[in-house]
């Protein structure tokens, strides 16, 4: 079937493959945003602490970083089918089993565990293990409209769990979650392919070369020397490059999971009700929509290194929104704050698969990938952590959102310093 869909559609099948991306993120990531949901509950219903609960989220992220390289491995080895299904099944359980806690490592065990590794699997990890593959002229493009699903699914999914939480609680959430997960994406993730070669494509949806209509492809190379080099993860680690992406990665995640993680109860806490705390939650990731698919576009066009910095700036002038609206709830800052979350700092999605794809490519990237990743999710298990320890020693979440200014700086200078740029133009830089 896959093989007469294929050749029915060969222009296509790459943006089926978006497509399908699309929703698994939708529903995939907001597994694990939904912790931010599930946190004011579950400390209402239970009195522990809010760094015992959100380690939760902080160590199941923190376990899911040690996955990912064996994650790039199996992604190299068996494709992109066996990772995903993978996913689905451990965040569907988590989500299930989560129902039936009553201690705290029993948070840790399916909210922290099972949903934390399986939605590595279903987020931007997995889905960036194999998704420049399919496209080179359109990589920014193409990776920012599948992981704009994020996005689309947050203003869709966030506030109808917030509003089932608040008739039914936090457990029929979970209920409702983890089913959604297995009776939709568990079918959905069969049509993946790891490349378009797999079924005689070419990436771009281009006709192969020889055929009527395919195009005459400009060579991107800019550095020949790095390019012709077969990089190995052991090759890879031994470079300066690598480890500014590390450096990068790990800085863009624990921004990105400090805020996101606390930001509904702290904006519950600076005066606004949890339903306008819950929209926020679900608008910044719709403001990312038209903000990841601009930004990925222009990453097309000017370079990856340049949305990546726009994306700091991002939640640099979040953490500053969130500052100032400390103890004086303002809506026309909490909309500001908002935009720049979403149309800004969510950009960094849309150039997170292209960076070390264009510094290392080849046919060990996923496993450079996956270790590049253990930085960065490393990274996402941090932020949420520590925001939460000192909240408790200090009773405010002002330290965190200081240190998150800091964290962008240094982010946008290590992509810098990575240059993906000087290895492998984009085609708004190739030249005639």
């Amino acid at each position: 079937m896959l093989a007469r869909l294929s050749r029915s559609l060969p222009f296509y099948y790459g943006w089926l493959i978006v497509a399908v991306v699309f929703v698994t993120m939708a529903i995939g990531v907001n597994a694990r945003t939904a912790f931010s949901l599930l946190f004011p509950p579950i400390l209402t219903e239970f009195g522990w602490e809010r760094g015992v609960t959100a380690g939760a989220f902080s160590f199941g992220f923190l376990l899911s970083a040690f996955l990912s390289p064996t994650l790039g491995r199996l992604m190299d080895s068996r494709g992109p089918r066996v990772v995903m299904e993978f996913g689905v099944a451990a965040t569907g359980a988590g989500l299930l089993l989560a129902t039936l806690a009553t201690e705290p490592w029993h948070v840790y065990a399916t909210l922290g565990v099972l949903v934390g590794a399986g939605s590595v699997c279903l987020g931007y990890t997995g889905q960036a293990l194999f998704l420049p593959a399919w496209f080179v002229r359109r990589r920014g493009l193409a990776m920012s409209i599948a992981f704009s699903g994020v996005g689309v699914g947050s203003i869709v999914m966030l506030p109808a769990l917030q509003t089932l939480i608040e008739h039914s609680g936090w457990r029929a959430a979970c209920w409702t979650l983890g089913l959604i997960t297995l009776v939709l994406l568990a079918p959905l993730n069969l049509l993946l392919r790891r490349r378009p070669e797999d079924l005689g494509l070419q990436p771009d949806g281009d006709a192969a070369p020889g055929t009527a209509g395919a195009p005459v492809r400009r060579v991107n190379i800019v550095d020949a020397e790095w390019a012709a080099i077969d990089w190995t993860l052991a090759r890879a680690l031994r470079t300066a490059r690598f480890w500014w992406i590390a450096l990068g990665y790990f800085g863009g995640l624990f921004v990105w999971y400090a805020i996101q993680v606390h930001q509904t109860k702290y904006l519950v806490e600076a005066g606004f009700s949890a339903t306008q705390a819950a929209w926020a939650l679900g608008a910044v990731s719709l403001a990312g929509v038209p903000g990841q698919i601009a930004l990925g576009h222009l990453s097309d066009r000017i370079g990856r290194e340049i949305v990546w910095a726009i994306g700091c700036l991002g939640f640099a002038l979040t953490a500053m929104a969130l500052l100032m609206l400390e103890g004086r709830p303002s809506l026309p800052l909490l909309y500001a704050m908002v935009l720049v979350q979403g149309a800004l700092g969510y950009g960094m999605t849309s150039v997170v698969g292209a960076i070390p794809a264009e510094i290392f490519e080849g046919k060990h990237y996923g496993s450079i990938f996956g270790t590049v990743m253990l930085a960065a999710i490393s990274g996402g298990a941090a932020g949420p952590w520590l925001a939460g320890v000192l909240y408790d020693r200090t009773g405010s979440y002002a330290p965190v959102f200081w240190i998150t200014i800091g964290v962008c700086a240094v982010s946008a200078f290590a992509i810098w310093r990575a240059s993906p740029g000087r290895v492998r133009a984009v085609a708004g830089r190739l030249r005639a």
